[in-house]
């Protein structure tokens, strides 16, 4: 044992400070006779310094004391600790120096001490109590060091985040990382060291598995370029190497960061593209002290925009949704993170029109966020009524109202499965759009329409079914190896959402760049592998065959349709033919079909109000026969 388990006696730090302070003075008593002494110098000087000695522990002890110097952790000597040291020594040489002008003018004529004494005496001492407490900082992170560290680290990023990374790592002696270097993809670093470890450029990777048995890459760019950590992660994936990542700096506890918060990554850092910031700015010029009314509050993305709406101080909050239990739900969530809520809890169908007319009249919300709809594209093809009456009906009644009641915008939360659709809930939602579109030519509200692709982890997505499936051993059913999507996370969705709410000067359809589409196989097989599995030996992959009205692939622009450039290059501008109102009859007339229950006239009809509607894998393959 190199040093005691317990923490040494405040006492005896305060005797060995005094001592290194004795130690000190002595030294720079012989660096001011240049080392040069007699025993009649030393007699001559201690017949003035002995008037003076007690003085000097006494003023020592006192500042020592009042500074705290002896109260830090010795073993965890930090620069607060070093500024306490400076600031003590620095207040004791002041001391020093006003009383020995006392001493001169008022007494014997003599200084306490020569000033050269008190210079040399003031950086010995400081730099002495700074060795003692870093010699004993790393006496014990060595003695603590753990001798069976198992796992060779290269740590991904040089900069800040990664020398924290790095000291995080040395310092726990839990940890069973041993590090091996940094890794970063500038060149002009690559050799360099960095606090005695050295750096490797990326392309050294391969080399440094092989010859120094590395295991782990710990990710600590905070935003690095994609394809380059893209890159990275696949090689890893390929080799067995485990990938850790440093959590951003706000979520560490208390601001300080540890081994214990390293996380897996997770498929949302597989997207293949950078998260795509928006201007939240102009979104706080618009919604700042207004009512908002959001629909379908309690799912996915109508959770997800209350959350980030109430960053941007509204009036109020309109959370309205049919799902009882899940709103009961997402308002105790809301209410344990302790924040401010200017929110009223609406239990109410957007399909009743009665219901829908009280809560304009009473709330008379400036903006309205139209995220209640149903989904699913197996469910609503077997019941097209029911997708009529909540898509399209639906959003009728709450666009009728937002003009009646004089709304600012109101925006639509649509799908890229409106675009050239195979199936009923894609075609009621491009129906959606239609009406919308229309009624923007009607009133002063002005009307918008987001449109993008699947959610990551939102209710009802391939993410927590994959998941499920992992967890309970699988196998993990796909339909079809060939299909693709275009994948975003919630927060991406709900800022385009309320970037829309923003810069949406009223019938537009934005669409959102969302990179190149993921086959669906290739993120299942990543699935397995960030959970630990090994495809084929722990868990299989069955396919199952496509489902009623699923595609092959999504797109996010139909054959007709062109788009215009906005202010942000990742955001676009479908530009759609014009909505007659033969047309708007023509939904109309759909909407009053629901009475008859008969899906195929129903069907019928939607394929006659959106020609580029062409079922897949479906029943109502027939009618497109005809």
């Amino acid at each position: 044992m190199l040093l005691p388990k317990n923490n040494m006696p405040r006492w005896v730090i305060i005797v060995i400070d005094l001592f290194i302070s004795a130690v000190a003075l002595a030294f720079a008593y012989l660096m001011r006779f240049d080392l040069k002494t007699n025993s009649e110098l030393i007699r001559v000087e201690w017949l003035i310094l002995s008037k003076s000695i007690i003085l000097f522990f006494g003023i020592k002890f006192v500042v020592y004391y009042f500074f705290k110097v002896h109260k830090g952790l010795v073993r965890h000597t930090s620069t607060e600790d070093l500024k306490r040291i400076l600031s003590a020594n620095l207040t004791c040489t002041g001391f020093f120096f006003g009383f020995g002008l006392i001493r001169y003018f008022y007494f014997d004529g003599y200084f306490l001490f020569p000033t050269t004494v008190l210079i040399v005496e003031f950086l010995a001492a400081c730099m002495l109590m700074l060795i003692g407490r870093f010699t004993v900082k790393l006496l014990y992170l060595e003695t603590k060091k753990n001798k069976f560290s198992d796992s060779r680290v290269l740590i991904y990023g040089a900069g800040i985040s990664g020398l924290m990374t790095k000291r995080t790592i040395e310092k726990d002696p839990t940890s069973n990382f041993q590090l091996v270097g940094f890794l970063d993809d500038n060149k002009k670093l690559s050799g360099t060291i960095l606090e005695g470890v050295t750096i490797f450029n990326t392309n050294k990777l391969a080399k440094l598995v092989e010859e120094e048995g590395v295991d782990t890459i710990i990710l600590a760019i905070q935003d690095p370029l994609e394809e380059n950590r893209k890159n990275l992660v696949d090689f890893c994936f390929e080799n067995g190497i485990t990938v850790q990542k440093v959590p951003s700096a706000t979520s560490w506890v208390n601001g300080e960061f540890s081994t214990k918060q390293l996380k897996k990554i997770k498929i949302e850092d597989l997207l293949g593209r950078s998260v795509i910031k928006l201007n939240n700015d102009k979104i706080a010029n618009e919604l700042t002290n207004q009512v908002v009314l959001v629909t379908g509050a309690a799912g996915s993305i109508g959770s997800g925009m209350v959350r980030q709406i109430l960053n941007f101080n509204p009036e109020k909050i309109i959370l309205l949704d049919s799902a009882e239990s899940a709103l009961y739900d997402f308002t105790n969530e809301l209410q344990a993170e302790n924040r401010a809520l200017p929110i009223e809890i609406v239990i109410g169908d957007v399909r009743n029109a009665d219901r829908m007319n009280h809560v304009f009249k009473t709330f008379k919300p400036s903006y309205v966020l139209h995220a209640a709809a149903y989904k699913h594209v197996p469910l609503m093809e077997e019941n097209p009524s029911e997708a009529i009456l909540t898509n399209i009906f639906g959003t009728k009644n709450l666009a009728d109202l937002a003009i009646k009641y004089g709304v600012v915008k109101f925006v639509m939360i649509s799908t890229d499965k409106a675009v050239n659709p195979t199936n009923v809930m894609g075609a009621s939602k491009r129906i959606a759009e239609m009406y919308v579109q229309k009624m923007n030519e009607k009133g002063q509200t002005k009307f918008v329409t987001t449109r993008f692709g699947n959610v990551l982890g939102s209710n009802g997505s391939v993410i927590p079914l994959f998941q499920r499936q992992i967890e309970n051993g699988g196998p993990i059913t796909l339909t079809d190896e060939r299909i693709t999507r275009f994948f975003m996370t919630i927060p991406e969705a709900c800022q385009l959402v309320l970037e829309a709410s923003a810069i949406g000067k009223g019938g537009e359809i934005f669409v959102f760049d969302m990179g190149e589409s993921v086959k669906i196989i290739d993120l299942a097989k990543n699935m397995i592998k960030l959970s630990g599995l090994e495809l084929g030996k722990d868990i299989e992959i069955k396919v199952t065959g496509l489902r009623p009205g699923e595609k092959l692939y999504e797109e996010l622009l139909a054959n007709d349709e062109l788009t215009l450039p906005t202010h942000h290059p990742k955001i676009l501008i479908a530009k759609t033919k014009s909505i007659d109102d033969e047309e708007i009859s023509k939904i109309n007339a759909l909407i009053e079909l629901f009475a008859k229950q008969e899906n195929t006239a129903i069907v019928s009809k939607m394929k006659e109000i959106v020609p580029e509607f062409k079922s897949n894998n479906s029943v109502f393959e027939i009618l497109d026969k005809r």
